[in-house]
C-alpha cells in the first residue's frame, strides 16, 4: 500500500484534519474528544497566535484516499526572538500505529522547518507550552484532565525510531483530599498571613475583562523563567481568557495583591472531562444540555498554574494562594486535583507535592531532533 502527506488544502481537508482522533481512538475508552467548535475556532484566523505563528496542516492518506495521520509543522516567531533559537515545531500529531505513515510525516514536518531555517524541531506541541503537548509514555488507564492530551502508547516508539530524543518530561500528579489541608501548609500559611501586606481575592466574573488585564500582567513576570516559555500577547492572553470563561468556577481563580497591584495567580480548572467524554465532540443537540446539567457534579479539578512575580518570591505569598485554593475547593465540594503539568527537573516544587501527598501517575514527553 502506498501513502502520500499533502497539506491541508480546503474546508473539507481541514474537517478530516480535526476529526482524524474521533475515529483513530474510538475504541479506547480513555480517550475525551475536544469539542470540535472549540478546535475549529483555535485553528481558525482568529486566533492571534496566527499573527506570529506560521503553520502547515499536514495529512498522510493511504491510495484509496483513507486520512492515515495528520500533524503540524510551524514556526512561532516570538519563541525564537524570546529563547534565542531557530527552533521549529511539530504539533496535533495523530497516527495509525504504522512507522512509514510516521515517517512520511515527520520527514514532510523537517524538510518544511530545514527551508525556513530552522536547524531543530521540537514537540508535540498545539501549538505551545500555553496548551497541549507532549506525548504521554506512562498514565494510559486513566482519562486525561481538562486541557491535558491523552496520546497512542506506540508514538514514543516510532519517534524512537524516528530519530527523535527525549527534550523534557512532564510529570501529573494525582492529589485526593481527605477532608483536612495539610497541617504544614496551614501553620506556614498562618504565620505569613499574620506579617504578609498580600491579600487573596477570587476573580470577579462582572469584571472578568478587566481581572483578565490585571492577570496578564502577572503573567508574563511570573513564568518567564520556565522553560519552553513564551510570553504571549495581550489579545493572545485574551482569546485564551475568553475560552475560559465558559468553564471556570471564579472560587478558584485567585489573584494575590499588594497595595491593590496583582503579584500573584492561581488558576484550578473544574475537570469538564468527566462531561465532554460522553458528548463525542458535539454540544448539539444534547451535548450542551448534558454539559449545563453536570457541572454540579464535577468533583475534580486540575491545578494549571500558580505563580508569584520575581521580586516578591520567597515571602511566602504562594503558600497564602495554596491554602485559599484548599479552603475554596473544600468549600465547594471537590475531592481530586490533578497538579500538571510539572517539570520532571522542578525538584522544589515536586518536593511540595511529595510531601502534600500528591502521587505522580502520568508522565508525558517532548522530543526534540536535530535538523
Amino acid at each position: 500500500m502506498s501513502f502520500e502527506v499533502k497539506e491541508v488544502g480546503s474546508r473539507g481537508d481541514m474537517r478530516q484534519f480535526i476529526g482524524l482522533p474521533l475515529s483513530l481512538y474510538t475504541d479506547d475508552p480513555r480517550y475525551v474528544p475536544p469539542l470540535l467548535a472549540e478546535r475549529k475556532e483555535f485553528l481558525s484566523d482568529r486566533n492571534p497566535a496566527f499573527d506570529f505563528t506560521h503553520v502547515r496542516y499536514l495529512l498522510a492518506r493511504d491510495d484509496a484516499g483513507l486520512v492515515l495521520g495528520r500533524t503540524t509543522a510551524h514556526v512561532n516567531s516570538r519563541h525564537n526572538e524570546f529563547a534565542g533559537e531557530q527552533t521549529g515545531f511539530f504539533g496535533f500529531f495523530e497516527c495509525v500505529d504504522d512507522f512509514d505513515v510516521a515517517r512520511l510525516l515527520m520527514v514532510e514536518v523537517e524538510r518544511w522547518l530545514a527551508e525556513q531555517g530552522m536547524d531543530t524541531v521540537r514537540g508535540p506541541f498545539n501549538f505551545s507550552t500555553n496548551h497541549e503537548c507532549g506525548f504521554l509514555t506512562s498514565g494510559f488507564d486513566t482519562p486525561p484532565a481538562v486541557m491535558m492530551p491523552h496520546t497512542k502508547p506506540y508514538y514514543p516508539g516510532l519517534f524512537d525510531r524516528l530519530g527523535y530524543r527525549a527534550a523534557k518530561e512532564l510529570v501529573a500528579y494525582d492529589y485526593t483530599y481527605t477532608g483536612k489541608i495539610p497541617e504544614h501548609l496551614v501553620r506556614f500559611g498562618n504565620r505569613v498571613q499574620e506579617r504578609s501586606p498580600a491579600r487573596i481575592r477570587t476573580i470577579d466574573m462582572s469584571r472578568f475583562e478587566q481581572d483578565v488585564t490585571e492577570v496578564f500582567s502577572v503573567y508574563n513576570r511570573a513564568w518567564s523563567e520556565n522553560w519552553g516559555f513564551v510570553p504571549m500577547t495581550a489579545e493572545q492572553f485574551a482569546f485564551s481568557a475568553r475560552s475560559l470563561k465558559r468553564i471556570v468556577d471564579p472560587e478558584m481563580a485567585l489573584i494575590a495583591e499588594i497595595d491593590g497591584e496583582p503579584v500573584g495567580f492561581f488558576l484550578a480548572l473544574p475537570d469538564i472531562n468527566v462531561l465532554l467524554k460522553h458528548m463525542n465532540g458535539r454540544l448539539f443537540p444534547f451535548g450542551f444540555l448534558r454539559f449545563l446539567l453536570g457541572r454540579r457534579r464535577i468533583k475534580s479539578v486540575r491545578v494549571i498554574t500558580l505563580g508569584v512575580v520575581k521580586e516578591h518570591r520567597n515571602k511566602g505569598i504562594d503558600s497564602l494562594l495554596a491554602c485559599r485554593a484548599f479552603q475554596n475547593g473544600a468549600r465547594r465540594g471537590y475531592k481530586r486535583a490533578e497538579f500538571s503539568w510539572i517539570l520532571e527537573d522542578n525538584v522544589l516544587l515536586r518536593r511540595g507535592l511529595d510531601r502534600m501527598g500528591a502521587v505522580p501517575y502520568k508522565t508525558y514527553r517532548i522530543y526534540e531532533k536535530s535538523l
